[in-house]
């Protein structure tokens, strides 16, 4: 069973994520900001991360950052989950460490297919 983590301050988009990857059998973390998420990621170590850029705080950016610098999280796998979809948004989000872009609202195979190819890399 592989541990994903979703940073995501909208409780619908939260129980969304959390009841596809479930039904696709994988153990779900939660966190309502970058702070908790941040705590939850250095303790948990979890498989993959993903990301609303858009939170309150510390924003995805920042909170990708911060675990791409640090030796004990750096490998974990980070998709960018955000509702911006400006041209650029992509390259900003990949420069910042993410592995991988979904913009919202997400579409549920797509959704699916994303996460188990980045945990296949």
């Amino acid at each position: 069973m592989t541990r994903v983590l979703i940073i995501e301050d909208n409780p619908v988009n939260m129980k969304l994520a959390a009841f596809l990857l479930q039904n696709a059998g994988h153990e779900v973390l939660q966190a309502v900001d970058a702070e908790l998420g941040l705590q939850i990621a250095r303790e948990e170590l979890p498989e993959l991360i993903l990301m609303d850029m858009q939170l309150p705080g510390i924003d995805g950016i920042t909170a990708t950052r911060q675990l791409k610098a640090d030796a004990a999280t750096k490998h974990i796998k980070i998709v960018a989950l955000t509702a911006f979809a400006m041209s650029g948004d992509e390259e900003r989000f990949r420069a910042a460490g993410c592995d991988a872009y979904m913009a919202k609202p997400i579409r549920y195979q797509a959704f699916l297919s994303l996460v188990e190819s980045i945990l296949k890399t």
